[in-house]
């Protein structure tokens, strides 16, 4: 019986070191620079109407604890977030983006690094399909980033949306 316990145990983990490499494989160009992390993170979530997002680079952009963290007013005009695991936003937001078409537009950044850790402030515009002429949305992702001398992890996502009182500072639009 501990046999095949032990058995067992060594091919699921064989199994998940297959598909560990395979994943690396498939996608670890996507996390070698943070140019690329960024437009990674920002092409698997768009797409027009109908199209399919590649949900499992999305899952590979981020680490396994990381946060994403949309924040905005409720209704009594009170800021609040809300967290969620990579796939709560998935299964949150998948089918919507999917149904809707939606482009996210990185248009400014600026980078602060210290060591490991960089702290990117993207701003975004969004749009319905990349057709469209002007933004349904705009607003600022502030990205938090490891890298842990192999590749680059998503630590967190978190973001809110321009609004008539609180539109975006110049210094995070581009320079025209």
């Amino acid at each position: 019986m501990k046999k095949l316990i032990y058995l067992s145990l060594f091919l699921c983990l064989i199994s998940m070191t297959i598909k560990a490499q395979s994943t690396d494989e498939k996608y670890g160009e996507n996390v070698q620079s943070l140019d690329s992390t960024i437009s990674s993170l920002y092409a698997v979530i768009s797409g027009e109407k109908g199209q399919e997002r590649n949900w499992e680079l999305m899952q590979y952009l981020f680490h396994s604890d990381a946060k994403l963290i949309p924040s905005g007013k409720n209704k009594e005009g009170i800021y609040k977030v809300r967290y969620m695991t990579t796939l709560d936003y998935i299964e949150n937001s998948g089918s919507w983006l999917v149904e809707n078409g939606f482009f996210e537009k990185e248009i400014h950044r600026s980078v602060h690094t210290f060591g490991n850790i960089t702290q990117v402030f993207s701003t975004y515009e969004s749009f319905h399909s990349e057709a469209d002429k002007a933004p349904f949305m705009r607003g600022i992702n502030s990205i938090q980033l490891l890298n842990d001398g192999e590749r680059w992890w998503i630590i967190n996502i978190y973001w809110t949306q321009e609004s008539e009182e609180n539109p975006i500072p110049e210094k995070h639009l581009p320079v025209n």
